[in-house]
């Protein structure tokens, strides 16, 4: 049975990997193992299932984590990988159809569709009880050139089918990253220089750059809790990152029109 490596990064908030685990654990196809970068100040022990393995680092940011990981998983043999937040469920067949996609995509980014996790809808009033665990966080990215961001296509609508299609997008959010040996040998790896987003819409434009693919895939299927390690959305901290590494992911890939309003802002807004 052909392996895949499943990486992922804590940082203090120890009680997602319950359903993270118990997600994996109801997998059709068993053939993986999982890689846990611990960057936690505040570290406590982890029950480890037997499929899972623990790293520890200081903490040096999201993409530090997650290549910590890909180098012990690479040295251990894999060849094909898939990052993935702490606070996620998986679809049963999750393993199965990455390995899937990953074999039909060689040398590229591979994204998925994303729900909420029940409860954790950003507009909760919106919609009604059966609806719940079907509002669509991600279902494949747009780039906003003209302000340097990335947008989720089909964010807080309900999946009714509208984006059952697979097909190359613009963006892939680092909440689920599929992907072979041969992206990181074609592209290199996520730059961890930017400590907490963005570094993985950098990525992205690193691999189309180095004549890579970003391909969605909807049988990709995860549920997420939306930023719990970073405090939620719209957190200090998740302002604090977005506004510095805007910036910064501008500066290297935005039109010189947007460069010149990123840096204008960033100064007002000090």
């Amino acid at each position: 049975m052909q392996h895949i490596a499943i990486i992922t990064v804590v940082y203090n908030n120890y009680d997602n990997l319950k359903d993270f685990f118990t997600s994996l654990d109801a997998q059709s196809d068993k053939g993986f193992h999982v890689y846990i970068s611990d960057l936690s100040t505040k570290r406590k022990d982890i029950k480890l299932p037997d499929y899972a393995t623990l790293l520890t680092g200081k903490n040096e940011g999201y993409a530090f984590g997650l290549n910590l990981g890909l180098e012990a998983a690479s040295s251990n043999g894999f060849e094909k990988f898939v990052f993935i937040n702490d606070d996620v469920i998986l679809d049963k067949d999750f393993i199965k159809n990455a390995k899937r996609s990953i074999r039909k995509h060689p040398e590229t980014l591979i994204g998925g569709k994303i729900y909420y996790a029940k409860g954790y809808e950003f507009h909760k009033n919106l919609y009604g009880k059966k609806d719940l665990g079907h509002v669509l966080w991600y279902a494949g990215g747009i780039m906003d050139w003209a302000h340097a961001y990335a947008k989720h296509r089909g964010v807080d609508e309900v999946d009714k089918g509208q984006y059952d299609s697979p097909g190359k997008t613009e963006f892939i959010t680092g909440c689920l990253m599929a992907f072979d040996k041969g992206l990181i040998e074609k592209a290199g790896t996520m730059d961890d220089a930017y400590f907490l987003y963005y570094e993985d819409t950098d990525w992205n434009q690193q691999i189309i750059q180095k004549g890579g693919s970003l391909w969605y895939d909807p049988r990709l299927v995860i549920w997420h809790k939306n930023s719990q390690s970073t405090g939620g959305s719209g957190s200090a901290m998740h302002r604090r990152y977005q506004r510095k590494n805007i910036v910064k992911f501008g500066l290297r890939y935005a039109p010189l029109r947007t460069k010149f309003h990123l840096v204008k802002n960033f100064l007002l807004g000090r």
